[in-house]
């Protein structure tokens, strides 16, 4: 898909203009995905939805698509392949006649 790989391309230039290559392996990632992702989750805290400032959400979810984007990468995984293919898996994990309208684990359905 052009948009993921300009994304990407984004990422990656302003990577290695800073020489943080070297900081970007696997673990890494996964933990400043993790991390980002709390951060996300932090904004949350201790409030409805509603009351999350969205400028702040948008912010955090920026950083988890970023690191996500660069761990795909990495391990040369097409973003669109690997989501299609993960839908598919899913919705026969959670066909509709058995799913619909529940949010029970498929292993409950």
């Amino acid at each position: 898909m052009k948009e993921n790989k300009e994304i990407i391309q984004a990422l990656l230039t302003f990577r290695n203009e800073r020489d943080w290559e070297q900081f970007h392996n696997s673990k890494d990632l996964a933990l400043a995905l993790n991390i980002e992702a709390g951060e996300l989750l932090e904004i949350f805290l201790w409030k409805n939805a509603e009351d999350a400032n969205k400028e702040k959400i948008k912010e955090e979810l920026a950083d988890v698509f970023s690191f996500a984007f660069l761990l795909a990468d990495k391990y040369g995984f097409d973003v669109k392949e690997i989501v299609l293919e993960k839908i598919k898996k899913n919705a026969e994990k959670y066909p509709i006649t058995k799913a619909k309208g529940t949010a029970k684990k498929y292993d409950e359905l």
